[in-house]
Formats: structure tokens, C-alpha cells, sequence
């Protein structure tokens, strides 16, 4: 059974494990604890658009910039006050390829503010553009 793939543009907030996409890491931040857990963020993107995303305990030794990678199951949401994809509990995060992908650093879906969709609660929808660029990471000037 194939599993469609979504594009970057396309995911909404949501705390369900249901997002299947692949991207290319662009950059990568530096890694913290967060009491036992290694965390570090990356920008990452496909030909539509970026986003954060956040690599958890052993994914942060996994990838690095140029990675083509594939998330299955993954979720899009808040992550201490940041919007960021992430493969959680139930997700995985897998190498694909490297260096060999289309993308686009504009729009960055982790810089939209989003609120509930007045017609069903449960859903989000797009209200405004937070930056134009990452501010977790900024252009190169």
C-alpha cells in the first residue's frame, strides 16, 4: 500500500500522528538537553514550502544539511510555544537520498499564526504571515 505524501504547504497544525512528507534539511541547529533528551531544530523544505522541524534524541546525530529525508506519521504542532514538524512518539524519520531535491525556503509554514477554524473547532486554518524568513534561522545578509 503507498502512502500519499504530503507537501510542506499543505500541513496544518494538528496533535494527530498522521503526516507523510519528505524534505531536504537545509540547516541545522546546535543540540540541548532537555533534561535527558537531546533536542536540536532544523530548517527543512520541499518544492512548496519550509518549516521547522524538531529531531529528537538519536534523529539529532541522524541528519544533517543536504539530507533528503522521508516522515511518516508525523505531527504538526506546538513544541514549547515553536510550530514544528516532528515524527513524535509514533512517527519515523528515514534518509532518502541527499543533496538532489527542488525546494523553496518561502513560504515557512512554522512562521504563520494560526487559529481554530470557526466553522469546526478542531481544524486550524491560516490568520497571518508571523516573518517572511525562519527567525529561529535567519538569512545569511
Amino acid at each position: 500500500m503507498t502512502t500519499m505524501m504530503a507537501l510542506l504547504k499543505d500541513i496544518v497544525p494538528s496533535a494527530q500522528n498522521n503526516i507523510n512528507t519528505k524534505f531536504i534539511v537545509l540547516e541545522k541547529g546546535i543540540a540541548t538537553l532537555e533534561g535527558q533528551n537531546k533536542l536540536c531544530m532544523a530548517l527543512v523544505a520541499d518544492e512548496t514550502a519550509a518549516v521547522h522541524v524538531q529531531f529528537w534524541g538519536d534523529e539529532c546525530n541522524a541528519f544533517e544539511g543536504g539530507d533528503i529525508i522521508q516522515l511518516t506519521n508525523g505531527i504538526f504542532s506546538y513544541q514549547h510555544s515553536h510550530l514544528v514538524l516532528r515524527s513524535g512518539k509514533r512517527g519515523r524519520m528515514e534518509k532518502v537520498g541527499d543533496f538532489t531535491m527542488a525546494y523553496v525556503e518561502m513560504p515557512n509554514m512554522s512562521e504563520i499564526h494560526w487559529i481554530p477554524d470557526p466553522t469546526n473547532t478542531s481544524k486550524y486554518i491560516q490568520h497571518h504571515v508571523i516573518s517572511v524568513h525562519s527567525r529561529m534561522f535567519p538569512p545569511v545578509a
